[in-house]
């Protein structure tokens, strides 16, 4: 997602990756053949037999990686052998562990890790003898990892133990977990990346939901003041990312010289900018290998990331091995730099883990994460397609065909509402989503105005228009459905998670005859209680979330206007809601208070309360339980 926080942090979840498709597809479908293809179809405890992993860390040695891995059901770490692909399990807690890396010089590994999913995250560091200590203790704290010094004798941590609001910046010494202070935040800055030796800090501040700064901090001076280094008129974003092996520059996005981020890089010796890497589409990350001979950046090219490794030393890309199709994400170098990790993704296949050795004309395959039991021909690729909304406006938008549909076989559809605002509805593998498809329904992820990856223009379209011009982009969205000739125009209904929960109980209170059903994952109903109880941490970026959405001091008419809560009379179609206990984001009590309402109106309601989740799914068997409702709640209310 685009760095710019536009609510961003209500987005559902959790993975990046994809194929680019063609963007002018429709007539292509149209054209399919009008047999239906015969394809087997399976049960979501069959789809989430799929294995998902995290984090590519190289242990010192090279011989090991670090992941996090859900196949005992929830994500635990465990230790890859580079050579032989065997995994031993690390972690063992009843919440999952998400793996940060190793220690430069040692086989310690530092995690994070939440509890019950309040979002309360805490950094520990697991001993080579299998202990753990926790580094932030704390019921109340909040904290982050932000990264080593490049001789591994020092690491740093962001944590809101001091005020709740705001995360301070601390140095921890390697071997005795001594932990000093390096930075008081009272200005709401964000820690954006830390030089190799440790001096210099690059902090970011949210001035608004367009316009950001970038800042450079000297910790050897002792008035330990941020210097600006992104001065600009216009608004516009500046984004720190990360600085140059050697330290002598600091690399950040800014979205200033166009519609699209680029990266640029700033000279701390000289103080002069200069462009580093652009394209027809955002740049969205760059950092470079240990000794930095290697840049990997990505762009966000379509709702795909494409990722590019340039050799620095010869100035030219790395030549590939020959892998499957899909993207690479999750890109990272041993420390002698000549093994490679990656990752591997697409629409049909999960994310799976591969080791090359630089140069060789060969990778190796460490993982295997689809079931075993699924045929990959029955999975269905996506196509990316467009079309226009109410005002003329170009929606583009992310369509899985079920193999069975065609024209003698028209199929009921869903139109998929992303998390954000501000998110992006993207290529790549869902089990959810493919369990819908390979049942025979139609997913259509609109992107609609507001969301990232289109231009800083097509991202600013809804501000303070939630719930009205975006929620018309979904109907269109809905009406382009029913101009394809395999879909029955009859049975078209609308599904999203956090702010696409939002947009799909408001389409059932605003637009009432559209759609045949919702389902709301997680969704805000209510933007009074919800901007009146934002988590404290989120207090760096409020001004520009209040930007976005308004601010309820000022604008609580509006927010009760676009609230479906308060508007649940209208709401006459079948209804599902999905929601954690301990979300701190959408508190239950709004979902409780849309499901009593609807009720009352006669009309039938599915809810589905997790008592160990917060905002989304950490567990296998909840995502199991999820699937299953939401395709029994289908075939008996839209099927």
């Amino acid at each position: 997602m685009k760095k710019t926080l536009k609510f961003g942090v209500l987005a559902c979840a959790i993975a990046l990756a994809g194929c680019s498709q063609s963007s002018n597809t429709t007539h292509v479908i149209a054209e399919q053949t009008s047999a239906a293809q015969a394809i087997q179809t399976y049960s979501a405890n069959t789809f989430f037999d799929t294995t998902s992993f995290i984090g590519s860390s190289f242990s010192p040695s090279g011989e090991k990686i670090l992941v996090s891995s859900d196949e005992s059901g929830i994500y635990s770490l465990y230790e890859v052998d580079v050579k032989t692909g065997s995994k031993e399990r690390l972690t063992n807690f009843e919440d999952s562990t998400y793996p940060v890396r190793y220690f430069p010089n040692d086989e310690r590994v530092l995690f994070t890790k939440d509890s019950g999913g309040n979002e309360r995250y805490h950094v520990y560091v697991r001993e080579v003898d299998g202990s753990i200590k926790d580094l932030t203790p704390g019921a109340e704290t909040r904290a982050g990892f932000a990264g080593f010094t490049k001789d591994g004798s020092q690491f740093f941590i962001s944590s809101n133990q001091r005020d709740a609001k705001f995360m301070d910046l601390y140095r921890v010494d390697s071997e005795t977990y001594k932990v000093s202070p390096v930075y008081q935040n009272e200005l709401g800055l964000d820690v954006g990346a830390i030089s190799p030796d440790g001096r210099f800090i690059a902090l970011s501040k949210n001035n608004s939901n367009k316009d950001s700064d970038t800042y450079i901090l000297d910790t050897y001076k002792k008035t330990l003041k941020p210097h600006l280094i992104s001065q600009h008129d216009d608004p516009a974003q500046y984004t720190p990312e990360t600085f140059s092996a050697d330290g002598k520059y600091l690399y950040y996005s800014t979205d200033a010289k166009g519609e699209f981020s680029q990266m640029w890089r700033y000279e701390l010796a000289t103080g002069k900018h200069t462009p580093a890497l652009e394209d027809e589409w955002d740049v969205t990350f760059i950092y470079f290998s240990n000794s930095g001979r290697y840049q990997v950046s990505g762009v966000n090219a379509d709702a795909s990331t494409k990722v590019s490794i340039l050799d620095t030393l010869t100035g030219k890309q790395v030549a590939m091995p020959a892998i499957p199709n899909g993207n690479l994400h999750g890109v990272n170098f041993s420390s002698d730099e000549k093994t490679m990790a990656f990752y591997l993704n697409s629409d049909t296949s999960p994310s799976n883990l591969f080791v090359w050795q630089v140069g060789s004309n060969k990778a190796k395959q460490l993982t295997n994460t689809l079931s075993k039991d699924i045929d990959q021909y029955d999975l269905v690729e996506s196509t990316i397609v467009r079309f226009k909304s109410f005002d003329a406006l170009e929606i583009p938008g992310v369509l899985y065909k079920p193999k069975q549909a065609n024209r003698n076989n028209k199929v009921p559809a869903l139109v998929w509402v992303h998390g954000g605002p501000g998110g992006q509805s993207r290529t790549g593998y869902r089990a959810m989503q493919q369990h819908l498809v390979n049942h025979g329904y139609a997913i259509f992820a609109v992107n609609n105005r507001g969301s990232s990856g289109y231009g800083k223009t097509f991202f600013h379209l809804d501000d303070k228009k939630h719930g009205t011009d975006d929620l018309q982009d979904i109907v269109y969205g809905k009406k382009h459905l029913q101009s394809l000739e395999w879909v029955d125009a009859d049975k078209i209904g609308i599904i999203g998670g956090s702010y696409g929960g939002f947009m799909t109980a408001a389409a059932l209170a605003f637009e009432p005859e559209e759609f045949k059903v919702g389902i709301n994952i997680f969704g805000v109903t209510n933007w009074v209680r919800t901007l009146n109880s934002i988590p404290p941490w989120w207090e760096s970026f409020k001004k520009a979330l209040y930007d976005e959405m308004g601010d309820p001091a000022t604008d609580g008419e509006r927010h009760r206007a676009i609230s479906p809560l308060f508007h649940a009379k209208n709401i006459t179609k079948p209804l599902m809601v999905i929601q954690g206990a301990n979300d701190p984001r959408v508190l239950q009590v709004e979902s409780d208070e849309l499901v009593a309402a609807v009720k009352a109106n006669g009309v039938p309601v599915e809810y589905v309360l997790f008592d160990d989740e917060g905002h989304g799914f950490t567990k296998k068997e909840n995502r199991i339980t999820a699937s299953n409702a939401y395709l029994k709640f289908l075939d008996t209310y839209l099927k």
